[in-house]
């Protein structure tokens, strides 16, 4: 983990492009990725070079500057839609893929699933979470769901 996130300069160059700089060196393109996103949700943050590779691990957000903040936000914000269902219109499985059509937050949305036994975690009795082949995150909360939809997690789940 990097001690001092201070020593790191976050900026975009050309725009839409995430560089970064360190004491030793620069890296060209940059992309922020939880490490634990479900175990630790806000915690143990990897900026990773354009290979994937992780170049600095930071205990969290709150290590970072405002400037350098807003920018891995940004970054996150567009790596990870995090989306609440409100409704579940359909639900289809096919060979151990399933597809849904559902209401979020944040809109309509269709999505796929593969390996619900992976990609469908129960993170309490009633949030359920599932991660679709995009590696975006869906909540649905059960109890706030009407009964139709809860009947399409009760038999898909």
């Amino acid at each position: 983990m990097l001690d001092n996130a201070h020593s790191l300069t976050l900026f975009y160059q050309p725009e839409g492009r995430l560089r970064m700089t360190l004491a030793d060196r620069s890296v060209l393109d940059v992309k922020p990725a939880w490490a634990s996103p479900l175990s630790h949700p806000g915690r143990y943050l990897a900026l990773l070079d354009g290979l994937g590779h992780e170049v600095v691990m930071l205990d969290s957000l709150d290590s970072l500057d405002a400037e350098n903040r807003t920018l891995v936000e940004n970054e996150l914000h567009h790596r990870y839609l995090n989306a609440r269902v409100t409704r579940i219109e359909m639900v289809k499985t096919e060979f151990g893929i399933t597809y849904w059509t559902v209401d979020t937050d944040r809109g309509p949305r269709e999505l796929v699933t593969q390996s619900l036994q992976e990609n469908a975690n129960w993170m309490s009795a009633n949030l359920l979470v599932l991660s679709d082949v995009d590696g975006n995150k869906y909540e649905i909360l059960v109890d706030t769901l009407d009964e139709r939809s809860r009947r399409f997690v009760e038999y898909t789940v």
